[in-house]
């Protein structure tokens, strides 16, 4: 089975029910069972909202293209955005070891999304920043 959807955000965190609303509706479309589809919702969120929070200046309204694909067992997120050139997958992994109050703030967002997807890509194309993730369905 194949599925593609696409959705355009603004760079506005109130957007992110949308965002909730179009991984519903695929994981709901291609028979997912919930603990799947809430774990791509956090997934997402997190990468999405860092988009939002970071890609643009302040002040500055910018667009965020998702796709989704499903296909051949594979779910696969693209997140696309013309802002600042930013790799999310060169972040150090944290230190989750340490106390919270001993940990820098940051960086948990990209370790439960590497948790969450198994594969994670970025590229800088044609001034876009082009993030890639995958998850098996099995």
């Amino acid at each position: 089975m194949k599925a593609q959807l696409h959705l355009t955000l603004h760079n506005d965190v109130q957007e992110i029910p949308l965002l909730a609303s179009f991984i519903d509706e695929l994981c709901e479309d291609n028979g997912l069972d919930m603990s799947i589809t809430m774990n791509l919702n956090l997934a997402m969120e997190e990468a999405v909202v860092n988009v939002m929070n970071y890609a643009y200046p302040q002040g500055t309204v910018g667009d965020i293209d998702i796709d989704a694909l499903f296909e051949e067992g594979m779910l696969t997120f693209v997140i696309s955005d013309s802002g600042t050139p930013f790799d999310p997958t060169q972040n150090e992994t944290p230190d989750i070891t340490l106390d919270a109050d001993d940990r820098p703030i940051g960086g948990l967002g990209i370790f439960l999304v590497r948790n969450i997807m198994d594969h994670i890509e970025y590229q800088y194309k044609d001034h876009k920043n082009i993030l890639t993730l995958s998850k098996k369905i099995s």
